[in-house]
């Protein structure tokens, strides 16, 4: 989701209301076409998006991009209320799963990619999908991220075990986890949260997903099951800290770089953070699987334009320009995302190790997107005030996917 705003508290100071890059004027003056809402948590947050602006300006110097927005997890509760107003911005934000939540926001693009020539199967075919509403695409990915197995390689050397790869089970997963767990280290750290927890990934790797065809099957007994094997992780085998609803959403972030625990599971949008913050060499492997056969789960975000825009040809003219396959290459050349564009992979594969590049480039060629519901938001603010039942062994899988299933519509 990349820049995916779960930032390590780390990497700088969070709580930035607004930001003015490249200075292109005041609001309220004409220039919401040169507007952007969007998630600033804090300096990683922007120098992501600064990113963009730089590599634009290196095809055309006078580009220029104002933006605004607060912490991450606002966006997601003001973007409604901000894009309704009279001086709102044109261009926002959103990650590909969290697109169905903003329906009623986003202009559809296909029309406009049409009439200027953009060609929308350049563009990685699952964030595609993911970013369609009701036919329509409703904003250009500049990222399409697979999200990874991360692993503390000194930890790994110190007790002994073969590095993971491109063919990694959950039944070695976990034989790992119980093993680098000692020490008062832990083999692997869990968030409270949904989508950004093992058990989606998890599932997603052997082959069940909590959303098929727009509706939720979070009881389908195969999705249950991995579900309950990512609550065992914790409950059970005691391979990870039971997360409390109130942890924030990156706590196995800051386990993982302080070296308290060996594994994570999350997405490369925190490959520079986890690499160059954590004091250990770090790889990134698949997320296990039953078969040990590797299957993407792919998620990341893309540029969209608000329905109240009154320019939408200027707003997405200013897409064009930061979604080209020169600034998105670039863009993750310096800042670590995947580019949605295949041929700009190699611009983000610079400098990082080869087995590295082979774990995103396997899981791209096999992902599939993270498909969700409009009511996302709900589903995730509930599991997390649950979840902690689920990884103390209080509640199972079962009990609790059901109670979300059926309450959250």
């Amino acid at each position: 989701m990349a820049t995916n705003a779960r930032k390590l508290a780390v990497v700088g100071a969070a709580g930035l209301a607004t930001v003015l890059l490249a200075a292109c004027g005041n609001r309220g003056t004409g220039d919401e076409a040169s507007s952007m809402y969007t998630w600033i948590s804090n300096a990683s947050d922007r120098a992501q998006w600064e990113a963009f602006i730089t590599a634009a300006q290196q095809e055309d110097p006078d580009f220029r991009l104002r933006l605004e927005g607060p912490s991450y997890d606002d966006y997601w509760t003001t973007v409604h209320t901000r894009m309704g107003a009279a001086d709102a911005p044109c261009l926002l934000t959103t990650q590909a799963a969290r697109a169905q939540e903003l329906d009623d926001i986003l202009m559809p693009l296909d029309d406009l990619a049409a009439q200027h020539g953009l060609d929308l199967d350049d563009y990685n075919d699952a964030m595609i999908d993911a970013l369609t509403i009701d036919g329509t695409v409703r904003a250009i990915p500049y990222d399409a991220e697979p999200v990874v197995l991360y692993y503390n390689k000194d930890l790994f050397a110190e007790a002994g075990l073969e590095e993971p790869g491109l063919d990694y089970t959950t039944e070695q997963f976990l034989s790992d986890a119980q093993a680098l767990t000692r020490d008062g280290r832990y083999g692997l750290a869990v968030p409270p949260v949904f989508t950004g927890g093992p058990g989606v990934p998890l599932a997603s790797a052997n082959g069940n997903v909590p959303v098929a065809d727009g509706e939720l099957q979070l009881t389908d007994p195969g999705f249950v099951e991995d579900m309950q094997f990512s609550f065992d992780l914790v409950a059970e085998h005691g391979v990870a800290s039971p997360p409390q609803s109130g942890d924030p959403s990156d706590i196995h972030l800051q386990e993982f770089t302080s070296g308290n625990a060996a594994m994570i599971i999350d997405g490369p949008w925190f490959y520079e953070t986890l690499t160059t913050e954590t004091d250990a060499e770090v790889g990134i492997a698949v997320v296990p699987s039953r078969s040990g056969q590797p299957q993407g789960n792919i998620q990341g975000s893309g540029f969209g334009i608000s329905h109240s825009c009154d320019d939408p040809e200027a707003a997405f003219e200013k897409i064009m320009q930061i979604t080209t396959p020169e600034v998105v290459g670039e863009v993750g050349r310096t800042r670590g995302t995947v580019p949605s564009i295949e041929e700009s992979v190699d611009a983000w594969a610079e400098g990082k190790p080869e087995e590295d590049v082979a774990v995103v480039e396997t899981l791209l060629a096999s992902g599939v997107p993270l498909e969700t519901t409009p009511t996302w938001n709900e589903l995730e603010t509930t599991f997390t005030r649950y979840s902690s039942e689920g990884y103390r062994g209080n509640r199972s899988a079962e009990e609790i996917l059901t109670m979300l299933q059926e309450s959250v519509r």
